[in-house]
């Protein structure tokens, strides 16, 4: 799941970033109101995390303009300045939650997963392939019932691979996607986490779910009854 944090204090918005992706998240930061809410406009996130104080445009003013824009993603409010007039203004503006500052990131983690879950129904936070699942909310995978253990960057690669099922799927497209960096025509990265997930989640080598394309990239096919 992708995360936009909006936060200028830097040691502040590192902290939040690097729990997250040990939680397995794919995080985006922004610094200033401004450019916060220029990404926020131009791609999709599941959550936003969203300091009050922020240079440039405030985070009130950047939650009011993204709701008349029509944009309903889950935003939780961080700010230093806890009174109750601002929780009341924030929640009423739209915001689904509201973090004081300071805050241990297990309760950010937290509060975070609980919108995740009020937001988007079972549906959406379960990726299926057949008898392959992948919890985007919890992070744990699964076949046939039984937990698959990945590591963050294999979690983030099967994630991505799982929402373009039967798409065929660029080298570079993954990478940008997966590591965010621009793609290396001489790393086999991609293929090295390719058939370490091919080792965990295959039962069939004869038919594996993940299809090399020649020349090309990967594709997740769809399982049929005779996998």
């Amino acid at each position: 799941m992708r995360i936009l944090v909006v936060e200028d204090e830097k040691k502040v918005a590192n902290f939040i970033k690097h729990g997250l992706e040990e939680e397995r998240y794919i995080v985006e930061l922004a610094q200033d109101g401004i450019t916060g809410l220029d990404i926020a406009m131009n791609n999709h996130f599941d959550a936003i995390l969203l300091d009050v104080m922020l240079p440039g445009k405030d985070g009130f003013t950047l939650l009011r303009e993204m709701r008349d824009a029509g944009i309903s993603t889950p935003v939780v409010m961080l700010t230093a300045r806890g009174n109750v007039e601002d929780r009341v203004t924030g929640l009423d503006l739209g915001a689904d939650d509201y973090l004081p500052k300071p805050f241990s990131f297990e309760e950010l983690a937290a509060r975070l997963r609980s919108i995740l879950r009020r937001s988007s129904p079972e549906k959406t936070t379960k990726l299926r392939c057949g008898d392959l699942i992948l919890d985007t909310v919890s992070h744990l995978a699964y076949r046939q019932g039984r937990e698959i253990e990945l590591t963050t960057k294999e979690y983030a690669l099967m994630e991505y691979l799982m929402r373009n099922k039967n798409r065929i799927l660029s080298r570079s497209t993954i990478t940008q996607h997966v590591w965010k960096h621009n793609f290396d025509p001489e790393s086999n990265i991609i293929d090295v986490y390719i058939k370490r997930l091919r080792s965990k989640i295959e039962k069939d080598d004869i038919k594996p779910i993940i299809q090399s394309i020649r020349g090309v990239g990967y594709r997740m096919r769809e399982m049929t009854s005779d996998d």
